[in-house]
């Protein structure tokens, strides 16, 4: 699919508390998630860049030993290799996330 319309796509189950939906090309994965409160991802790395966009909420993000309250309109650039993780607050937060295809 080329086109998405945020308002309308149609959302899985990535994990418990987290919709998404993800368009995989030969090169870079597009996502996008709703998270729900309340939610962490205690810290992950892997060997590409990743980048994104907060649209709409409140998350922590730490990427490496930096660490910020992203709002909406906020991005983010995680270096290939660099140890990065979030929590969410008290409500949903809608996310743009780009990466590289996994080797």
């Amino acid at each position: 699919m080329a086109f998405w319309n945020l308002g309308t796509l149609d959302l899985d189950e990535f994990r418990p508390g987290i919709m998404s939906k993800a368009e995989i090309g030969d090169n870079l994965i597009m996502a996008y998630m709703q998270i729900g409160p309340w939610k962490e991802d205690t810290g992950h790395e892997h060997s590409f860049d990743q980048c994104g966009i907060v649209l709409e909420g409140r998350m922590e993000m730490f990427i490496g030993q930096e660490r910020q309250v992203l709002s909406t309109n906020e991005c983010y650039f995680i270096p290939s290799g660099e140890r990065h993780g979030w929590k969410t607050f008290g409500s949903q937060v809608r996310i743009l996330d780009v990466s590289m295809k996994q080797p």
